[in-house]
């Protein structure tokens, strides 16, 4: 069965990522497991998803698709226009360092360099110069210009994950994939990442693709959809954080 949904209302708007008709399967035999079936959806650039569901629902293995992480066992998964459905290791590691930003619960920082070598570290893997003054720029831009010189563990858990999101940033992505982006912050901090998604959402038309299990983290996107046994099976548009918890404690009753 395939599930068809368009998140966005604007005719017209472009489509960053599109998954049509997306299924991945592990194992083999009677030990197979469908974690996908039959996705398709699209997201508009410069929007905001979150994707929710219960443990086991396909949420995560519907970001790592849509981001080229894993290959889809069926269908086609479209990235910022390019069909990377069946792209190589290398077409997709050149299209990803060029494409997209990831965010995770854990900051995955390297804990020996500064902020400032941080957020120039996929620029340098790129192969690319490394511009100081754009570097610092996107840090000023996360609120972190005074802590260029500072290590992770001189930062707070909260200033780490800016350091992450001014690291995915770095190479203007066209989609940032964010998996869990608050799980590992006090509501303070998480309340000031939320802040930071949203401003780059609508100062530069930033679009995020993010999973997450919290009302709160989801009603800051501008859509939520929800996932069951790697299904779509709602969306809502603009919910409260009560809205949220109260679709995904039906559907994990």
């Amino acid at each position: 069965m395939t599930q068809a949904i368009a998140i966005g209302d604007q005719a017209g708007t472009a489509t960053a990522v599109e998954l049509r008709s997306v299924t991945r399967e592990y194992g083999s035999g009677q030990a197979r497991v469908r974690a996908l079936d039959g996705v398709s959806i699209g997201f508009p650039a410069g929007s905001w998803t979150a994707v929710m569901g219960p443990s086991g629902s396909g949420k995560s293995t519907l970001l790592h698709c849509a981001a080229g992480l894993e290959q889809c066992t069926s269908g086609q998964v479209t990235l910022a226009g390019h069909d990377i459905t069946a792209a190589s290791d290398d077409r997709l590691t050149t299209l990803r360092r060029g494409t997209v930003g990831f965010v995770f619960q854990s900051f995955n920082l390297v804990g020996s360099l500064t902020a400032e070598q941080n957020v120039a570290l996929p620029i340098r893997l790129a192969g690319q110069r490394v511009s100081k003054k754009d570097v610092r720029a996107v840090l000023a831009e996360v609120g972190l210009g005074e802590r260029l010189r500072h290590r992770p563990r001189e930062l707070s858990g909260g200033q780490q994950q800016r350091v992450a999101i001014a690291r995915a940033m770095a190479m203007r992505p066209s989609v940032l994939f964010a998996d869990e982006p608050t799980g590992a912050l006090d509501s303070h901090s998480a309340r000031t990442v939320l802040g930071l998604l949203r401003r780059m959402v609508e100062t530069i038309g930033q679009t995020i693709v993010m999973v997450t299990h919290d009302p709160v983290a989801a009603a800051a996107a501008d859509s939520v959809v929800f996932l069951s046994d790697g299904r779509i099976v709602d969306r809502l548009a603009h919910p409260s954080a009560r809205e949220v918890a109260d679709r995904l404690a039906a559907l994990e009753g």
